[in-house]
């Protein structure tokens, strides 16, 4: 297809962090973007997939920098009331600058879908590499610090949500449940091995669920397996609430992130991680699996009705460089 040839799309399995395009090449990525976009709903290969996003590996053509395009059906959030969370990622990602944050580069709809042009990452998620916990635990802090210090609560902590950039370095990513909070929200919302005991209880919650789904996390780094499970959602709840915890007699308590988080090199990537991803070049999708193609190519133009829910959701070139 003639239309496509702009931009190369792939599929990939992990996200790495390349070097930030320079701010031209983003420019000139949008500006195609805008003239080409309305004919372009035919996506060949995919990165990831969710019940109404898709994201998509993109080549900007003279400059050979690639980006990840997250695509959201417009019907399909509106069917599924995901209005708010969508307008929160967009907010969220607008605000926030960080080494250890996906980075946010432009937006955009059209009669079909949403568009989020944003930094890939293609070394893959953390879930892949959960068995050495401490130095990625480490910067998970600095990252939840930053968003804490920003009024900022993230809400949906967990290994499939943590890329590793090209480095090594931990990237998070999905802003769907995040928020600015001051002081307590009582929405229910994020992995249920992760909610906090507040959460499922409907009393309120603020930013210390971010601190409480970390110890999960590095509960599950450590040892391989969340500390709350169970076949069923409730028994999951029963099991927190119970707050009773059986820990593997491997387990060392004596893990020490305090003293690589206070190393003042770690927020500026001075520090080697423990791992560095195997990338064959900037456009490498060996780390992501294989998706099946989707048929949104054939859905019906949205209702304006539909499109004044998202008016605010405009062309912002170049954001966060």
């Amino acid at each position: 297809n003639q239309e496509i040839i702009y931009f190369f799309i792939f599929e990939t399995k992990s996200p790495s962090v390349v070097q930030a395009p320079p701010a031209d090449c983003v420019a000139a990525v949008v500006s195609s973007f805008v003239r080409r976009l309305n004919g372009l709903h035919r996506f060949l290969l995919s990165l990831g997939t969710g019940t109404f996003r898709r994201v998509h590996l993109v080549k900007e053509k003279t400059a050979k920098h690639f980006f990840a395009l997250k695509v959201m059906s417009i019907p399909h959030v509106i069917r599924l009331k995901q209005e708010q969370h969508v307008h929160s990622e967009k907010s969220v990602l607008k605000e926030v600058s960080h080494p250890f944050l996906i980075r946010l580069f432009w937006m955009w709809h059209d009669e079909h879908f949403l568009y989020m042009l944003m930094e890939y990452v293609p070394s893959g998620e953390l879930f892949s590499y959960l068995t050495t916990g401490l130095f990625y635990s480490a910067e998970i802090i600095c990252a939840i610090e930053y968003l804490h210090s920003k009024e900022i609560v993230y809400r949906d902590l967990k290994p499939e949500n943590i890329l590793l950039d090209r480095d090594g370095h931990i990237k998070l990513t999905v802003f769907g449940f995040a928020k600015k909070l001051v002081d307590r929200t009582w929405t229910l919302c994020g992995t249920p091995e992760y909610l906090a005991p507040e959460v499922i209880q409907s009393k309120g919650h603020g930013r210390a669920v971010d601190w409480w789904a970390l110890g999960i996390l590095i509960f599950e780094m450590l040892s391989g397996f969340p500390p709350f499970f169970d076949d069923n959602l409730f028994g999951i709840y029963q099991k927190i609430l119970a707050g009773k915890i059986d820990f593997p007699r491997h387990l060392d308590f004596h893990v020490k992130a305090s003293d690589v988080k206070r190393h003042r090199k770690l927020k500026v990537q001075h520090i080697s991680p423990p791992i560095v991803p195997k990338i064959a070049g900037d456009g490498d999708t060996s780390n992501f699996e294989t998706y099946p193609k989707n048929d949104w190519d054939t859905a019906a133009p949205v209702p304006q009705k539909d499109l004044e829910i998202f008016r605010n959701w405009v062309v912002c070139a170049c954001l966060n460089i």
